[in-house]
Formats: structure tokens, sequence, C-alpha cells
């Protein structure tokens, strides 16, 4: 489609023709950006009416990306026109949405009606725009508040892909150490084992623990929402974890912490995952400044594995020996609720999808 402007023509481009790809693509690479279209659902790009490209915008899902203009127009509406026009689009299928942009940048949001939620500095500024917003999700929490008689009030945050005895035993540690635990879900839906499935193997696991609270992440909780890293060119992927990790960790102290009065809140050991291991220290760096003691508790092993060391258990091992229809060994890993679901024909689904190796893990 094509929209005449006054001053300026928008466009909307066709992913799948490489002519507009390459444009799109040399335009952002000579002003420092890398394109990717895989990380895309749309782009448009603005042309003045002498036919110069002036800018561009792309989202995918409700996230607006890869927002550019040519310096030479940055005293132009342009910039307004492209956020205007992706801003509609997505708030007539979505209820809000997020931007990402260097902190230097974020005042270009804040003029155009966007509210900034945390900023990561030097690399990252996210804010949001639309009919529901952080506060919203802070009603959704007030919903759950449970009155205590002392500061004992404990969160933990989980993906559980799947739940295992390492996740039960953190829980449970939490449990008996605290008053209440607030168990967040990561909602996000980029996992082998779906939302609905992950929360309810925890629900059946942990029905035995009264002062447990289970929490949906929704997209302020380790979402996909606030994972930028597509627009850091130049800086490395380090860096770039560490952070996303405090963007989080920011978020969670800056607007969950408050309404549940958080004073504590438990961490497994990691030994796997560089996301996590980033996430841990992020957690030690900031929630301290919030009054949030950080636990970390050793991860739970199962005897000792072929090379005489603690035999750990994770998730990831998990989903490795359904890749290998090797589940059996992995037996003293699962919770009932887990070990009952995964020889079930109910999870087959699941299983031959890890098998393919198909979706992220």
């Amino acid at each position: 489609m094509t929209f005449e402007d006054t001053d300026f023509r928008q466009e909307t481009l066709d992913l799948e023709n490489p002519f507009d790809v390459k444009l799109v693509k040399d335009f952002l690479g000579g002003l420092g950006f890398e394109f990717d279209p895989a990380e895309v659902e749309c782009t448009m790009i603005v042309y003045n009416l002498k036919g110069d490209l002036v800018g561009t915008g792309s989202h995918q899902g409700r996230i607006l990306k890869y927002f550019v203009v040519d310096p030479k127009f940055r005293d132009t509406t342009a910039f307004a026109l492209i956020v205007t026009y992706m801003t509609e689009k997505l708030l007539k299928i979505y209820k809000h949405t997020f931007v990402f942009t260097r902190p230097e940048n974020a005042i270009r949001f804040t003029g155009l009606g966007f509210t900034q939620i945390a900023s990561a500095e030097p690399l990252y500024t996210l804010l949001e725009f639309g009919f529901e917003s952080i506060y919203t999700y802070q009603d959704y929490l007030k919903t759950l508040i449970v009155p205590v008689t002392g500061e004992t009030v404990a969160a933990i945050v989980v993906n559980c892909n799947p739940f295992t005895n390492g996740h039960k035993f953190l829980i449970e540690k939490a449990a008996v150490e605290n008053e209440i635990v607030y168990l967040f879900v990561v909602e996000e839906d980029q996992s082998a084992f779906p939302f609905s499935v992950r929360w309810d193997l925890i629900r059946k696991g942990i029905t035995h623990l009264k002062n447990v609270k289970m929490v949906r992440g929704g997209m302020y909780v380790v979402s996909g929402s606030i994972f930028p890293a597509y627009f850091l060119k130049n800086e490395t992927v380090d860096d770039v974890m560490q952070k996303q990790a405090e963007l989080d960790v920011r978020i969670f102290a800056n607007y969950i912490v408050p309404v549940l009065g958080i004073k504590r809140r438990y961490v497994g050991t990691e030994l796997y995952c560089k996301t996590t291991e980033s996430y841990n220290h992020a957690m030690k760096t900031i929630l301290p400044l919030s009054g949030v003691e950080v636990i970390e508790v050793t991860r739970k092993a199962i005897g000792l594995g072929s090379d005489n060391l603690p035999d750990y258990i994770s998730a990831s091992k998990v989903r490795e020996a359904i890749k290998k229809d090797k589940l059996s060994e992995v037996i003293d890993f699962l919770p009932d609720s887990t070990r009952d679901y995964l020889f079930s024909d109910e999870s087959l689904p699941i299983r031959q999808k890890i098998k393919d190796g198909k979706g992220r893990h």
C-alpha cells in the first residue's frame, strides 16, 4: 500500500521480495544497523516527494523495531509519521506495544505519548504505549496479595521447561523459610512445553505447599517483549545478554517488589546456561538496592554422573533425554506430575517436537 502526505510518501514493503529487503538493508546498513527480515512481520519506508529514502520502521508482534530516520530528516515530521502509522496498526491487533531504543533517543518516543518503563544504561530504554500498561499488570498482582504478619515474603521466577525435582526442591525450600512465596511462571510461549502445560505441571506438583501463590509472568517477567538485541550491531553478546537481564530485573525491582512486598528472591546456582547466569548476576547487583535479599541455592543433584561429578538436575537434561528417547534415564529428575505427563499419550506432540528439533527449547 502507498499513502500520500504533504511532505512524504509511505510504502509497505514486501518482505518476500529480495529487492525490497535489499532496499531497507542498504539503508539501515549505511546508518550502522543490521536488518534481519526474519525478525519482523511488517516493514514500511518513507520517501520524500523527491524520491529520497527518509526512514523506516518495522514490527514483530507487538514490538516496534528498526525505527530509523536519516539524520538529514530528523527535524521533520518523518519520525512521528512512522511511529504513528505502526502504532495505530498494532493497536488494532494488540492492546499495547513496546519499543526499545538507545536511552538518548527515548525523548523522541515520550514526545509521542510513549511511557518509559526502565533503562539499562547505556544500551537500552524500554517504552510502551496503548490501552494497557505495566500498571495494568500491577493491578493483577494486587488481586493476588496474601496478608502476612512478618516480612518473610519471597519470590521465585521459573520457566519449568519442564517442571523437575530441582524446581520442586527450590520451591519447597523457599516455602519452609518464608510466610508466603510468590511463584512467577514465565508466560512467554517460546519453550518446548507451552505455558498452559508448564503451569498445570507445577500446580499439580506443589499442591502440598499451601503458602505458595502461583503468578502469571505476563509481558514483564522474563518475556520475549523485553529481550531486545536486534539493533545493537557493535555490542558483544555478553554485554547484550547482561543488559537484557538488567532490564528485566529493574522492572521486577521497580514495579513488582513494591506491590507484593517481596523481601527475598530465590534462585538456583547456574551451571549450564549463560543467560540464567547473567540474570543471577543482575539480581545480586540490583535487588539488594531495593531491599531484596538474593538467596542462591545449590542446584539439587541425584548421585554422581559418569564423570564422578554430581549429576545435577536440569530441565535441559530432561529435554535431551526426550530427544534421544532415553527418558527412563532421568526418571529421578521428575516429580510425579511431570513423570505421569511425559509417559502419557497427551505429551506425544511435545515429545515429537523435541525429537524433531523444532521450536525453541
